[in-house]
């Protein structure tokens, strides 16, 4: 069986989100030692797994519009054939030959319109729901996404998949420096990107109530889109001094972000799944997260949930992470033990396996 892949969500520099786990994907899946083909609108940066007889890179333009000619046409007139297409992102090509499979991370579009610029939003909505029409099946990273997916779209169950993502294990930076970004002392830890729907206006007014003059608020992560009165909110409620935010940290510096934090805390109005708890977890970092969407999922019973909507809860959730710290920080352990990439890639590989074979 030859498997094509679409790798260009892998192949981009300061991963986040679908970044992270198309890259992470990609690494287990090459483990496996499939045949494969992973086309790419530019060449492979050095960190994807490396080419041998199986791992085959296949660099085909025009940029521009890729998915919609370039990838098309390469597929058209392709030798040898795959026998299933992969997109581990939300677009199919425009024209495939082959029975393919996508994965949809979440809903966020859906659910939380106004919080995306309104050409991403048009882009995500439309080219998304031609992709699930022409999809055999979609693979999906929870059971609340999954359900999401199913309603939404009007989906046979068994159209969609749920294979759990892992645990991004990073090289540790030996200095543990968190100098160099301006933190020092006890500080609470928010890892991801700056955008509406991570709700860090509700964190930043939770933590104004903590009143803890020795506590810092440390936001870790590069600006995503309508981040503006993030930074506002800050200056209004005069926190300047107490609210750090260091723009995307490299995976290697990461681990001492967690290791150092009272706690960390991802108060976002919704997610697909959200890795950083993971991270944390692993790190020996208390944990923190919404009682919404896939979070609960996540968690289980090794953090504390909180109301995202409701800043006195979050306040409260904070507050509690911190009594009973040692405990959270051996049921995080644990739990963070029960995901893994290798199990993900072994999921998704039986999922094309099963396409190939039966489409």
């Amino acid at each position: 069986m030859l498997i094509g892949i679409d790798g260009n969500e892998a192949n981009v520099k300061n991963r986040v989100g679908s970044n992270i786990y198309s890259f992470q994907l990609l690494k287990a899946l090459s483990k496996l030692k499939p045949n494969a083909v992973i086309y790419l609108k530019k060449k492979p940066l050095p960190d994807l797994p490396k080419q041998d007889s199986n791992w085959q890179y296949k660099v085909v333009g025009p940029k521009l519009f890729w998915t919609q000619i370039g990838l098309p046409l390469v597929l058209s007139f392709s030798s040898p054939k795959p026998d299933v297409f992969f997109t581990p992102g939300h677009y199919l090509p425009r024209w495939c030959p082959y029975p393919a499979v996508m994965a949809i991370l979440d809903l966020g579009y859906i659910q939380f319109p106004e919080m995306f610029k309104k050409r991403d939003l048009w882009q995500l909505k439309n080219w998304t729901a031609y992709s699930v029409k022409k999809a055999k099946k979609i693979l999906t990273i929870s059971e609340s996404s999954r359900s999401a997916i199913i309603d939404y779209y009007h989906l046979p169950p068994e159209k969609v998949v749920v294979t759990y993502p892992g645990l991004k294990m990073s090289k540790v930076n030996p200095k543990d420096n968190l100098k160099k970004y301006g933190v020092e002392g006890s500080f609470i830890l928010y890892v991801g990107t700056l955008q509406p729907r991570k709700n860090l206006n509700g964190l930043i007014k939770a933590f104004a109530k903590l009143k803890n003059k020795n506590l810092k608020l440390v936001i870790v992560g590069k600006k995503g889109w309508l981040y503006e009165n993030i930074f506002k909110q800050v200056k209004d409620l005069g926190l300047a001094e107490k609210v750090i935010f260091t723009g995307y940290v490299p995976d290697e510096d990461l681990p001492a972000f967690y290791k150092n934090a009272q706690c960390f805390i991802l108060a976002s109005l919704y997610e697909g799944f959200g890795l950083p708890i993971l991270e944390a977890m692993h790190y020996g970092c208390p944990v923190v997260a919404s009682n919404v969407s896939s979070l609960p999922e996540v968690v289980g019973k090794a953090g504390i949930l909180v109301n995202p909507n409701d800043v006195n809860d979050i306040t409260r959730g904070i507050k509690e992470a911190f009594k009973r710290k040692d405990e959270l920080v051996k049921k995080g352990l644990r739990q963070c033990r029960q995901f893994s990439w290798e199990k993900c890639a072994k999921q998704t590989l039986a999922v094309l396996e099963d396409v190939a074979k039966n489409h």
